[in-house]
């Protein structure tokens, strides 16, 4: 049976200053664009979200599908991800991406793909290009959530122990493809942290 779990696809805002957490990095600041297009995802999000995903990080390619600023992608990088690629495709945020990156020192880390997020998949799907991590934030209303977690399954993106992370609330529901579950999830007033993995 194809698997259900409530997904909520929240308002972005940007212009704030952000951080790197931990890591090489620890204490950066980093930019965030401008306008209701980002919002990037709360210091105590992240820092419980990188808490669980610590052990995994050592020598990991990281996929930051919707990066924004770019922090979540840049954050893996400083504790320790091998490699990242970052995928958005508006101006603002991959300007601000590249920033980070240089200010960052960890340009020759990452990739930066500025394209639909479903263009990026099936391109990197078509590299047989391969994750152990790959974390989505996707904006406000968007449709079509499930089709790219189904792309992501399709285009053979998960190394086989790799996971998914979405961040939700329970605002709307989204299928998941039937050799893919949810795994755990990290839950908060407004918003869940889901893991999904191969099943």
């Amino acid at each position: 049976m194809t698997n259900r779990f409530i997904m909520h696809y929240k308002s972005k805002t940007g212009g704030k200053t952000l951080r790197v957490i931990s890591g090489k990095c620890r204490g950066t600041q980093l930019m965030a664009p401008e306008g209701m297009e980002t919002r990037p995802t709360t210091d105590r999000i992240k820092e419980t979200l990188f808490n669980m995903i610590a052990f995994d990080l050592p020598e990991c390619r990281f996929l930051d599908l919707f990066s924004g600023s770019g922090g979540i992608g840049i954050e893996s990088l400083s504790r320790g991800a091998e490699h990242a690629v970052f995928v958005d495709q508006g101006d603002k945020a991959l300007a601000c991406i590249r920033g980070n990156l240089e200010k960052t020192r960890l340009v020759a880390n990452a990739t930066v793909m500025g394209m639909n997020v479903m263009e990026a998949v099936k391109r990197l799907g078509s590299k047989k290009e391969r994750f152990d991590i790959i974390f989505m934030d996707p904006p406000y209303a968007l449709e079509g959530i499930d089709q790219i977690i189904e792309a992501i399954e399709e285009n053979g993106l998960l190394n086989e122990e790799g996971y998914i992370i979405l961040e939700r609330s329970s605002k709307t529901i989204v299928k998941l493809p039937q050799n893919l579950v949810l795994w755990k999830e990290k839950q908060y007033k407004t918003t869940t942290l889901s893991f999904i993995k191969k099943g």
